[in-house]
């Protein structure tokens, strides 16, 4: 079976750490498949909220992950505090990637690398939605936009 290749973009614009609890950790003693989700989910909404919005009203549309990829690249360990990083590329009329690396703070060691597929939805019909101007000059402010 072939496997997955994600390249990791030249920077990134956002930052945040989060610590793995054992809440985290499946029986194999590393962090499970679907934690890694929960705490990427948390670092997207972390990156909202540092623009200003939350998920439900970002200028004026809610949003949606319309797909997720995730490569693991090491274990995560209970006690250990992940650095995600992220940025956002690849845009279409309706949404756009977050491309995301996780990474041990204290060792460096990458953990995981993705992106998240976020679609912007009119409140009012429930259908895809133009990406919001005032969001897209938000993000060109941050970085070139790919």
């Amino acid at each position: 079976m072939s496997r997955f290749q994600f390249d990791l973009p030249g920077h990134f614009v956002f930052s945040t750490e989060i610590q793995i609890y054992i809440s985290h950790v499946n029986q194999g003693g590393h962090l499970d498949n679907a934690q890694l989700l929960t705490l990427v989910s948390e670092a997207r909404v972390r990156f909202f909220k540092s623009l200003g919005y939350r998920e439900s009203d970002v200028a004026g549309c809610p949003i949606v992950v319309g797909d997720l990829v995730a490569q693991y690249k090491s274990e995560g360990f209970h006690g250990e505090t992940m650095r995600v990083r992220m940025l956002p590329q690849d845009f279409s009329r309706c949404g756009l990637d977050l491309a995301y690396c996780m990474d041990c703070v204290d060792t460096g060691r990458e953990v995981a690398r993705g992106k998240i597929g976020i679609v912007f939805i009119d409140p009012a019909t429930r259908k895809p939605a133009d990406v919001p101007p005032v969001f897209l000059a938000q993000l060109r402010a941050l970085a070139p936009l790919s």
